[in-house]
C-alpha cells in the first residue's frame, strides 16, 4: 500500500488540466496556466485594440509598438505578437517587415470596393436565408437583434458596430452557402474598420430599423421586398462615412485606458 501512495501523487497533479476552467487558479503548476494565461492576454490586448479602434481612439495609421504592448500587459513579445497577427488576419491592422505594426488605413476607394462587394454578396445571401429560413433560425436572428438594440442604449459604439456585422455574418450563416459565408467573413471585419475609421465620431447610434425591417420580410418569405432592402441598407451606411481622420492622435497607453 505505501508504494502505491507515491503512484497516486502526480495523477493528483495532473487532475486540473481536465477542467480548463481551473486552470488559471494554479499558480504552483506554472508550465501549463502560463499558456492558458498568455492567451487570455493575447485575446484582451486583440479585443482592446478592436475597441480603441470602433470607438475612433486609435485613428488610422496609429503605429502599435510592440514594447508598448509588453509593458502595458506585462507579457512577452511572443504574446503581443500573435495578437498582432490577429488583428492583421482580420485587417485592423497592417504588419510592416521591419517597421511594426500601424493600425490599417482603408482608402476610399477600398471602402467603395468592399461596400460594392458586400452589396453584390448579400443580393445572393438574402434569398438563400429566406430558402432556408426555420422557427429556430428566426429566434438566432431576434436575439441578435436584441443583444444589437442593447448595445445602442448602453452607448457602447465599439460593440454596436460589431453587433451590427455580425447580424450580417449571421444571415450568411444561415443561408447555407459555406463560400459566400467565408467571403462575407472577411468583407464585414474591413467594412466594421470602414465605418469604425469614416463615420463621424458624433453619428448618433440609432435604432437599426433596417435590420428589424429585413427580418419581418425574411418572415414573410418576401424576396424581393428583402433583397431590394438589404441593397439599400448598404448604401446608407456607406452614404453615412465621412472620409477624413481625426485631428488628434492618442497615445497607445491612452488610446487603451480601461479596455
Amino acid at each position: 500500500m505505501t508504494k502505491q501512495a507515491p503512484a497516486e501523487r502526480p495523477r493528483s497533479h495532473r487532475t486540473p488540466e481536465a477542467d480548463p476552467a481551473e486552470g488559471t487558479n494554479q499558480p504552483t503548476r506554472p508550465r501549463q496556466p502560463g499558456k492558458r494565461g498568455a492567451a487570455a492576454v493575447d485575446l484582451r490586448i486583440y479585443s482592446a485594440v478592436v475597441n480603441a479602434v470602433m470607438s475612433h481612439r486609435l485613428p488610422p495609421g496609429t503605429r502599435l509598438g510592440e514594447a508598448e504592448f509588453c509593458e502595458l500587459y506585462e507579457v512577452s513579445r511572443t504574446t503581443v505578437r500573435k495578437a498582432l497577427q490577429r488583428l492583421a488576419h482580420d485587417h485592423i491592422v497592417v504588419l510592416r517587415p521591419n517597421r511594426g505594426a500601424v493600425v490599417a488605413s482603408p482608402s476610399p476607394e477600398e471602402a467603395r470596393d468592399v461596400f460594392t462587394a458586400r452589396r453584390a454578396i448579400e443580393r445572393e445571401i438574402v434569398p438563400l436565408v429566406i430558402r432556408h429560413i426555420t422557427p429556430a433560425s428566426i429566434k438566432r436572428i431576434r436575439a441578435a437583434l436584441d443583444e444589437e438594440e442593447a448595445a445602442r442604449r448602453n452607448g457602447d459604439r465599439a460593440a454596436w458596430i460589431r453587433l451590427g456585422g455580425e447580424f450580417h455574418l449571421l444571415l450568411a450563416e444561415l443561408a447555407g452557402n459555406t463560400v459566400l459565408q467565408r467571403f462575407m467573413v472577411e468583407l464585414v471585419s474591413r467594412s466594421s474598420l470602414i465605418i469604425a475609421v469614416y463615420e463621424n465620431p458624433g453619428t448618433p447610434m440609432c435604432g437599426n430599423h433596417e435590420h428589424d425591417e429585413l427580418l419581418a420580410l425574411i418572415e414573410k418569405k418576401d424576396v424581393e421586398g428583402a433583397t431590394r432592402l438589404i441593397e439599400h441598407h448598404l448604401e446608407e451606411i456607406e452614404a453615412r462615412l465621412h472620409l477624413g481622420t481625426p485631428e488628434r492622435k492618442l497615445s497607445l497607453a491612452e488610446a487603451l485606458a480601461g479596455l
